[in-house]
């Protein structure tokens, strides 16, 4: 992905890192967190989201499922 936004990323005021290369950039996206019984039932839309933020350098993922990053 060419034009993807990456910058630092601040979870209650603290800066990450990468725990696999200690990269300091990360971008965004958004997945689905799918349950059994929204699936089963076709009610994949009433699902949660969770907020990923992946390394630049690596692409390890770091999933958040509330909101405390410093945005």
């Amino acid at each position: 992905m060419a034009n993807r936004e990456v910058s630092e990323v601040r979870v209650d005021g603290k800066k990450i890192t990468c725990p696999v290369c200690d990269h300091d950039q990360f971008w965004t996206r958004r997945t689905l967190m799918n349950t059994r019984g929204a699936s089963f039932f076709s009610f994949d839309w009433l699902n949660r989201d969770a907020l990923n933020k992946i390394c630049d350098n690596c692409g390890y993922v770091f999933w958040f499922y509330r909101q405390h990053l410093d945005e």
